[in-house]
């Protein structure tokens, strides 16, 4: 709802910073400004360095930043590859098709993560198909956790395709494959961006069925945080958390710049 006053502008921009900054800006202020100190007894935090970066940014949490890394890409592409797939064919389908895709995709999003976990290491752990120990069962259950996402970003885009374009190309003699990737694709590039940086958000930040299925030589950045602070070394916890968020927003930043780029053309 657009707001023309003045007291109505004022009025919405006050709720919005009583709602916002209690809710998110002051946790992730908290976590920065732990990063930072030595010792928090008071109201504020004291002894300032930059020794907890140090630890963040090198030996086993470099490490498992690049874990994640690589762990959150590939996820992101299996995800956005299946789901982008299944999105396009749940179009094609009748209603009753479409609802049951649309069930299928959405089921591991109903469930708690750790049962996903759990059912994948179960599944996973003898042959023939046999995962457990590996990397490879990680980053399945990582895709699976985050398909449901990009299913979903891909099948509302699909529903606001204009379908003048696919008609008039297809009048033109055009073949359903040339349609779908000289068309179709190019006008869901926004979308398929936008999924894309969506999944790998949610993958860098996963940690409950990845506590259940990491092997020690696949480290992810959430565990390591979840190991810091399980210690007690909280300080250090918060910069490896701080490590993690930039990382993650700086890839989401690239993402976006692609998305705006892909609206423009």
């Amino acid at each position: 709802m657009l707001v023309h006053s003045r007291t109505g502008k004022w009025a919405t921009w006050s709720v919005f910073f009583v709602l916002f900054v209690p809710l998110f800006a002051v946790p992730l202020l908290v976590i920065l400004a732990a990063s930072f100190t030595t010792n928090w007894s008071g109201a504020f935090p004291s002894g300032p360095t930059t020794k907890h970066y140090v630890a963040a940014t090198g030996g086993d949490s470099l490490q498992a930043l690049t874990t994640s890394l690589i762990t959150a890409v590939s996820a992101s592409l299996l995800a956005l590859t299946i789901g982008s797939w299944a999105a396009l064919a749940a179009a094609s389908m009748r209603r009753r098709g479409r609802r049951f895709l649309d069930a299928l995709f959405m089921l591991p999003v109903a469930v708690p993560s750790v049962v996903v976990g759990l059912a994948v290491l179960v599944a996973f752990s003898k042959p023939p198909m046999l995962l457990n120990g590996t990397r490879w069962i990680v980053i399945l259950a990582h895709t699976i956790l985050v398909t449901a996402f990009a299913y979903s970003s891909v099948s509302a885009a699909i529903v606001r395709l204009d379908p003048m374009y696919e008609q008039a190309a297809a009048s033109l003699g055009a073949r359903p494959g040339y349609v779908l990737w000289r068309i179709k694709l190019p006008l869901l590039l926004p979308s398929l961006t936008a999924a894309a940086g969506l999944c790998f958000a949610l993958s860098m930040g996963e940690l409950s069925a990845t506590m259940m299925l990491y092997p020690p030589d696949w480290t992810p950045l959430p565990v390591q945080i979840f190991a810091a602070t399980d210690r007690g070394s909280l300080f250090t916890g918060a910069a490896v958390a701080v490590v993690l968020m930039g990382t993650t927003l700086l890839v989401l930043l690239g993402v976006s710049k692609i998305r705006t780029r892909a609206s423009y053309r």
